[in-house]
């Protein structure tokens, strides 16, 4: 059966292999545009008919970021859909997952490669992918005018009217409404991590699952001074009113600007390095406090979280450009200046990496900084306050056509979702999959399928000492590891660790 029935009308979809159904672009929200813009997402007019269902929706407005990735092209509205696959659409009690794309809150779709949710149907799931509003329509402060409402966290809210829409529809294509687990990586496990403390969210999902979650909050004063900056790279009063006025494609390219002034400039602080200027924003009312405040004050107890980074997470935006060079000792301390780290801790580095380069030492800190060491609080503290958390941590490496790939940021998704082989994603795997790699995307792909079907995915939870970490690699007798993460010989690894407790999150603040 390839038709469905939802809430707002019927859907067919496709086989997208003989034991797997695919339903592409339902939406779960009205456009965000015209009358709509800058608001909480709205409720889907119905249909009559039968909507076909067979082409992923257009994606929200952004500039084009990812090699072979689909590009926005304004007038394309309908931007706030899902994606479904489903291998047994009349069980109505299989688990569901539901996928949150990263991009610094920038860039990025449901429509990437890697996110075909063919194999993890296979494995037993209900998979739903989602787009959602990014840049200044899903992140960028709109000051109060006393008249219209434009809350802060749209692309938040979108996530929230996302999961409303997996509640009431998706026992049709065979999911469990009441065993849903929320996934995403980088930015989407950022998101993840905040819908765990959002009051909107509560008892949409039942666990999650955080790929390299991205520290930063704002708060509101930041956010409005990145308000202002956008405005007048867009030639329009930061007003409601005058944001209205500016297409969505002026303030994407006043955003591209903005970025780029930061980038040329070395005296502009910490977003200089990788200049990111959205992020949600610690309102008081959408998102209430941030992630790692919520666990400590128990908020997220009764949801399992399952925690993962990569070991060399930053090399990836150094691969590609997006990350400034720091190459001296001397850039090095003017970075942990410009961060607040406290003295010691780049010393504490490079006594770990004693014959590394300066830039190996940065990436080593930026990786920890930006990605790893926040992912590993998340687990801690969300288990000291009486929730089940599992780590693990992907530490792939292979010699590719161009040298060595690392275990790099977004490397492991691929893997988790068990879509290698498409040519799109050799540059993150280094080429033509091994059999090693297959085998290592089987397990993986096991362990979210168990971990969203019983909250287990195969090894003990975090406790407080000694703490189990699964490690992800084609070697098959390192596959678990003592301490909370010992990483490869040319990482520093737990040698840094006790260096990190007298940094507080959120650090990454203009």
């Amino acid at each position: 059966m390839d038709t469905f029935r939802t809430k707002n009308g019927s859907v067919r979809g496709f086989r997208a292999s003989a034991d797997v159904v695919a339903v592409l672009g339902i939406p779960y929200a009205a456009p965000p545009f015209g009358a709509n813009r800058f608001r909480e997402p709205l409720p889907v007019p119905p249909w009559t008919g039968v909507r076909e269902c067979r082409e992923f929706g257009p994606i929200a407005p952004q500039s084009a970021r990812l090699p072979g990735a689909p590009v926005w092209s304004p007038g394309d509205e309908d931007v706030l859909t899902v994606n479904v696959w489903t291998p047994a659409p009349d069980s109505g009690r299989l688990p569901v997952l539901v996928w949150i794309h990263g991009g610094a809150y920038t860039f990025g779709s449901s429509a990437q490669p890697d996110f075909d949710g063919t194999v993890l149907a296979r494995a037993g799931l209900v998979v739903v992918t989602l787009n959602h509003r990014i840049g200044f329509e899903g992140f960028g402060h709109v000051p109060a005018d006393g008249e219209t409402d434009h809350p802060d966290n749209r692309g938040l809210l979108d996530q929230v009217a996302a999961l409303h829409w997996v509640r009431e529809n998706i026992a049709v294509f065979g999911g469990d409404p009441d065993n849903v687990t929320i996934a995403g990586q980088s930015s989407g496990a950022a998101s993840v991590a905040c819908l765990m403390v959002m009051d909107r969210a509560r008892g949409l999902f039942h666990r999650a699952i955080a790929h390299s979650p991205a520290s930063p909050c704002y708060t509101r004063e930041i956010a409005a001074a990145t308000t202002r900056e956008i405005a007048a790279a867009a030639g329009c009063p930061a007003t409601p009113r005058g944001l209205a006025s500016a297409t969505p494609q002026a303030l994407v390219a006043a955003a591209d600007q903005v970025v780029d002034r930061y980038r040329r400039d070395p005296a502009s602080g910490s977003r200089h390095y990788d200049p990111s200027l959205y992020a949600p924003v610690l309102d008081g009312d959408v998102l209430p406090t941030d992630p790692l405040t919520g666990m400590v004050a128990g908020a997220t107890r009764d949801v399992d979280l399952l925690v993962c980074h990569t070991t060399e997470e930053y090399w990836l935006l150094d691969a590609v450009g997006s990350s400034a060079k720091v190459t001296t000792d001397e850039q090095l301390a003017r970075f942990a200046e410009d961060f607040g780290l406290p003295d010691g801790l780049v010393a504490g580095y490079r006594a770990a990496l004693p014959q590394a380069p300066a830039l190996d030492v940065y990436l080593a800190v930026h990786s920890d900084l930006l990605f790893c060491e926040y992912g590993n609080r998340l687990a801690e503290l969300h288990a000291r306050a009486g929730g089940r958390a599992f780590l693990s941590r992907f530490d792939r490496r292979r010699t590719g056509p161009h040298g060595v790939v690392r275990a790099w940021h977004c490397a492991d998704v691929p893997f988790a979702f068990g879509n290698l082989d498409d040519e799109r994603l050799a540059f993150l795997i280094g080429g033509t999959p091994t059999p090693a790699d297959q085998a290592l995307a089987r397990r993986m792909v096991r362990a979210w399928a168990d971990f969203a079907a019983t909250g287990t995915p195969g090894w003990p939870p975090v406790r407080d000492s000694p703490t189990e970490v699964k490690v992800w690699s084609t070697d098959d007798h390192a596959d678990t590891a003592p301490g909370t993460d010992t990483g490869p010989a040319d990482r520093p690894g737990a040698a840094v660790r006790a260096l990190w407790t007298e940094v507080g999150f959120p650090v990454l603040c203009p």
